[in-house]
């Protein structure tokens, strides 16, 4: 936790100064991102909730989506991330929506991606207009905790940059 630690603080710090807040939809970095998020001393100024949505009951049970809602979409895709950001940030009524959907490892997902792949997003409303971006992660290894770290920091990195 100690490498993610530092990065979420100063998250925390930025969202607290400009009176914003974060939810967070992850399903390989387990929870990994949350769990930094909310090791910062006052989290409960910026965090509102999260899920990992792992597999298609929390997809349907926490989310309240359908397969519907995804139509021509797959998870771990940047379509599918910012998807799911834009449906974190609006559940919670959240300033910033965040999100990351991939293969951890040790081997790929069902949908034919690598282990160490990830794609992340993140989604928020900024002077009217709706500001959507996203990137993919190829970490290139098969090491499960390892790209749980990586895709965790990938994340928290991506949002920090969005708030400077």
């Amino acid at each position: 936790m100690e490498r993610l630690l530092p990065l979420a603080k100063e998250i925390g710090e930025k969202l607290i100064a400009r009176g914003e807040t974060v939810g967070v939809s992850e399903s390989s970095s387990g929870g990994l991102i949350s769990a930094a998020l909310l090791a910062v001393p006052g989290a409960s100024r910026y965090y509102r909730g999260g899920g990992v949505i792992y597999a298609a009951n929390a997809f349907r049970g926490l989310m309240g989506l359908t397969r519907d809602d995804i139509e021509g979409m797959r998870s771990s895709t940047e379509p599918y991330a910012r998807f799911m950001a834009g449906t974190i940030r609006k559940k919670l009524r959240t300033s910033w929506g965040l999100c990351e959907t991939g293969a951890s490892g040790p081997s790929g997902n069902p949908y034919g991606d690598a282990a160490g792949h990830t794609c992340l997003a993140v989604v928020s409303e900024q002077e009217g207009d709706l500001v959507e971006i996203s990137e993919t992660l190829e970490t290139g290894l098969s090491d499960r905790q390892e790209n749980m770290w990586l895709f965790a920091e990938a994340a928290l990195s991506l949002l920090n940059a969005q708030l400077d």
